[in-house]
């Protein structure tokens, strides 16, 4: 167990987180569309449930694709215990670090807005709500509470919130429906969000990005944290890697069980679907960890840390470039020359010109930070 006054590293950077963000963003700008192109191409029970892993469900349950952000927001939280660390060490005073995370918030959330279409002055119909939208917010409370507590409160605060969320969405009634509702139009997160959000919500009754939603979400930059923590810990590597891996597999049965009396569903960010997806997140993490800066074994994740060291450039460009119609100049006659397979071509063009991009950036040592 890590211990309050447990010796710790020096800051450093991991390879493997940040080829686990890359691995991450991978499936967002275009590595979801190649693999769920495979089903055109081949039709088949393999490619068919890869397909079908590479959707989000429409509201209760659990796919691959409702790993994604989660594990972002996760990466996010095991980076916070290097990057606050980081900073003491070169002397920052508090107010410096304060300022640091509010500009930090503020710019995400802008840059969220803005990609939600701000600047077109429509807002009674404009979204306000969104991903970039919910990462500043989380980093903004994650940050503090990682700033100002040791691990042992900030694993209290998980479980608070994650118990007060289920006892609140299941024994506060909401009108016409009554208490313990749990569907789209029923459930207490997306009155809240009807009666508090104004604009345009995701999907209707209420929002993907709501408001008492973004509380579960702050625990799993949290969990994020923790795992920051012990891998921060002066500890064989191979101890870390094996915790985080039992962690995640506690986490995963502890949701999963859960799950049977406060349904998993990601639109909700519900408690189960926390603990769920943060317990994949930790062992995903576990055996990037070992076989990266355990077992030396790094020349593969060039390809995810190009990416991962530019996430929010690469997301908040693809809302604005046509990458599609940039890579249809360069693939179009090529599509029509290799008949089965030209599904899969123009996602890959589209995946390879993104990924050229970021490569550049990286080449020359280019990293917009926000």
């Amino acid at each position: 167990m890590l211990k309050d006054n447990q010796q710790i590293l020096p800051s450093e950077r991991i390879v493997s987180i940040d080829a686990l963000r890359g691995f991450d963003m991978f499936w967002i700008i275009g590595g979801g569309a190649v693999l769920s192109s495979l089903f055109e191409v081949w039709k088949h029970p393999a490619t068919e449930t890869i397909h079908e892993q590479l959707r989000h469900v429409e509201w209760q349950g659990f796919n691959f694709e409702d790993l994604i952000f989660p594990l972002f927001l996760f990466i996010m939280g095991a980076v916070l215990p290097f990057s606050i660390s980081r900073r003491r060490e070169r002397g920052q005073s508090l107010p410096m670090i304060y300022g640091h995370i509010l500009k930090r918030s503020f710019v995400l959330i802008l840059l969220g807005l803005i990609y939600n279409n701000l600047l077109n002055f429509e807002w009674a119909e404009m979204r306000w709500p969104g991903v970039l939208q919910r990462i500043g917010l989380c980093y903004f409370f994650a940050a503090f509470i990682v700033l100002h507590t040791k691990w042992r409160t900030q694993a209290i605060f998980i479980a608070a919130v994650l118990v007060l969320y289920w006892l609140a969405s299941t024994l506060i009634p909401v009108p016409g429906f009554g208490a313990n509702v749990m569907t789209p139009e029923g459930c207490l997160s997306s009155y809240i969000d009807q009666q508090l959000i104004p604009g345009e919500l995701y999907y209707g009754y209420g929002d993907n990005e709501g408001l008492i939603s973004t509380l579960p979400a702050i625990c799993t930059v949290l969990m994020g944290s923790l795992a920051g923590y012990w891998l921060r810990c002066e500890r064989p590597g191979s101890r870390k890697a094996a915790g985080l891996a039992v962690a995640g597999l506690v986490s995963v049965v502890v949701g999963y069980l859960w799950g049977f009396v406060f349904p998993i569903i990601k639109i909700i960010w519900t408690s189960s679907y926390t603990l769920f997806s943060g317990g994949l997140c930790l062992m995903l993490l576990a055996l990037f960890y070992w076989i990266i800066d355990v077992k030396g074994y790094r020349k593969w994740t060039l390809f995810f840390v190009v990416i991962g060291v530019n996430p929010i450039t690469i997301y908040f460009l693809q809302r604005f470039v046509d990458f599609v119609g940039i890579a249809e100049f360069f693939v179009s006659g090529l599509v029509a020359h290799v008949g089965l397979f030209a599904p899969l071509i123009l996602p890959l063009g589209v995946l390879a010109i993104k990924w050229l991009l970021l490569w550049f950036l990286y080449r020359h040592k280019i990293f917009f930070k926000v």
